[in-house]
C-alpha cells in the first residue's frame, strides 16, 4: 500500500464512479452549449487581490477559507475559491467585451478550493460547472440562466429541488436598506467578528448559518421593502419570464448568497434530501464586479452548480443514470497469431467509434474471459490457432451466452451491425 493519502477534505474520482461525475458535467453543459455559451478555462490560481476585491474582503471565503500563498518571486496568489471573478478577469484581459457582440456568453468546468471543515457535501476541493453572461442588463438573461439550470437538473431526472429567488437591489436603493439593516443588527447580541461584519457588509450577517444568530434576525428589515421602482420592475419581469417558461420558484426575501458582488437578481438551487448542505448551486446578477476589478461598467449575470452536490442529490432521489458502456467489445486472443489478428480488429473497431478492449498480458482463456466479464462488454471475440486456420473467430454474446463463428474479414462489419 502507498503511504500517501488524498489530503483531508479532498477526494479522488475513480472508475466506475467517475463516469457519473462526467455525465453530470455533460448534462449541465449541454443546454449552455445549445444557447450560445462558449467554453472558457482559467488558471487554478490567480492574484489574491482579484478575489479580495471581487468576492469581498469581509466574506468567509476571503478571510477564512482561501488558500493564499506567496511565490518564490514574491507574487501573492490564491487557489481559486470560485469561478466568476476568474472568468470575468479573463474576458476583460482578452477584450472579449470589445468584439461588439454583447453579452459575452461563457461556460466553464473545473475544480475550486476552500479551506473548510470537511463534511459530506462540503469539501476543500470541489467541482463546479458555471455560466456567465457578461455585458448586458436584461431580465431575459437572468431568466435564461435560471431556466437553463432547471433544464439541466431535470434532464438528469432530478425533481426534488427548489429554486429560491430574491432581489438585492442596486446602488440606488441598497444603501438605504443597508443603513436600516445596520441599525437593527447593532442591537443584537453577537461576537466581535460579526460586529465588524455589520460595519463592512451587513447583508452577510443575514447569511450567517449559526442558529444563535438566526434566532435574533426575526423582525429584521427586508430588502424587498426598500427596492426602488426600477429594481421592482426588473425583478418582476424576471419572475414573469420564469413563470411563463413553466419553471417553479419560491420568493425568499432573506436570500442574500455569500459573495459581495451580487446585485438585483439572486437565486439558489436547494435540495431537501441533502441535510444541512442543501444548496446544490446558485448565482445572480453582478453589475458592479467589472469595475471592482478595474474594468469598465459591464452588467453581468451568472451561476455555478456543484457537480459533487448534484451527484449527492441524484443519490438522495435514488436516480441511476443511464451511462453508456465503457466497453462494447472485448477481444481474447489464444496464441501469438491470434494476438496480431485480433489487435488489428480491435484497432479498426476503435477507429469506427466502437468502445473496444483487449486481453493484455498473455492470460489463458479462463483468466481472459474473467476480464471480459468485468469489462461489461456486450460481445467477446475469441480466436485460437484452429479458428484462424478455418478463417473465423468466435463471437460470443455475453448477455445470452450465444456463440457463433464469424469470418475474420467480416467480424468488424458484423459487430457494427449488431451494435447499431
Amino acid at each position: 500500500m502507498s503511504t500517501f493519502k488524498a489530503p483531508k477534505g479532498t477526494y479522488d474520482l475513480i472508475p466506475p464512479e467517475s463516469a457519473k461525475y462526467l455525465a453530470v458535467r455533460e448534462a449541465i453543459a449541454a443546454p449552455l452549449r445549445n444557447s450560445g455559451y462558449g467554453y472558457i478555462e482559467t488558471p487554478g490560481f490567480e492574484n489574491v487581490e482579484l478575489f479580495a476585491r471581487g468576492v469581498g474582503e469581509s466574506t468567509d471565503i476571503v478571510t477564512k477559507e482561501m488558500y493564499a500563498f506567496e511565490t518564490k518571486g514574491g507574487d501573492k496568489l490564491a487557489l481559486r475559491p470560485e469561478g466568476t471573478a476568474s472568468v470575468l478577469r479573463a474576458a476583460l484581459e482578452a477584450n472579449l467585451h470589445k468584439a461588439g457582440n454583447l453579452p459575452v456568453k461563457l461556460w466553464y468546468s473545473g475544480s475550486y478550493y476552500r479551506y473548510e471543515r470537511p463534511q459530506k457535501g462540503r469539501y476543500r476541493h470541489f467541482s463546479q460547472v458555471g455560466a456567465e453572461a457578461i455585458g448586458a442588463e436584461d431580465p431575459a438573461l437572468d431568466a435564461e440562466l435560471i431556466i437553463l439550470a432547471d433544464q439541466a437538473y431535470r434532464s438528469l431526472g432530478l425533481r426534488n429541488f427548489r429554486i429560491l429567488l430574491n432581489s438585492l437591489g442596486d446602488k440606488e436603493c441598497r444603501p438605504v436598506y443597508r443603513s436600516a439593516l445596520q441599525d437593527f443588527l447593532r442591537g443584537l447580541d453577537v461576537d466581535e467578528d460579526t460586529r465588524r461584519r455589520i460595519d463592512i457588509n451587513p447583508l452577510r450577517v443575514l447569511d450567517d448559518k449559526r442558529e444563535s444568530v438566526q434566532k435574533q434576525l426575526d423582525g429584521a428589515p427586508l430588502l424587498r421593502d426598500y427596492l426602488c421602482d426600477a429594481c421592482k420592475a426588473y425583478h418582476e419581469e424576471v419572475r414573469e419570464l420564469i413563470t411563463a417558461a413553466g419553471v417553479a420558484f419560491e420568493d425568499d426575501p432573506k436570500l442574500v448568497r455569500g459573495l459581495d458582488y451580487y446585485t438585483r437578481t439572486t437565486f439558489e438551487f436547494v435540495h431537501d434530501g441533502l441535510g444541512s448542505q442543501s444548496a446544490v448551486g446558485g448565482g445572480g446578477r453582478y453589475d458592479g464586479l467589472s469595475e471592482m476589478i478595474g474594468g469598465p461598467a459591464l452588467p453581468s449575470v451568472g451561476w455555478a452548480l456543484g457537480v459533487d452536490r448534484t451527484v449527492l442529490a441524484l443519490e438522495a432521489e435514488g436516480i441511476e443514470l443511464q451511462l453508456p458502456a465503457s466497453t462494447s467489445v472485448f477481444a481474447v486472443p489464444l496464441g501469438e497469431e491470434a494476438r496480431r489478428v485480433l489487435f488489428a480488429k480491435i484497432t479498426e473497431l476503435r477507429k469506427l467509434g466502437v468502445a473496444a478492449d483487449f486481453a493484455y498480458g498473455g492470460k489463458g482463456l479462463k483468466g481472459a474471459m474473467k476480464n471480459a466479464n468485468r469489462s461489461g462488454a456486450r460481445y467477446t471475440i475469441v480466436a485460437g490457432e484452429r479458428d484462424l486456420a478455418d478463417g473465423v473467430v468466435q463471437l460470443k454474446d455475453m448477455e445470452t451466452g450465444e456463440q457463433v463463428a464469424v469470418a475474420v474479414n467480416e467480424i468488424v462489419a458484423e459487430l457494427e451491425s449488431r451494435l447499431g
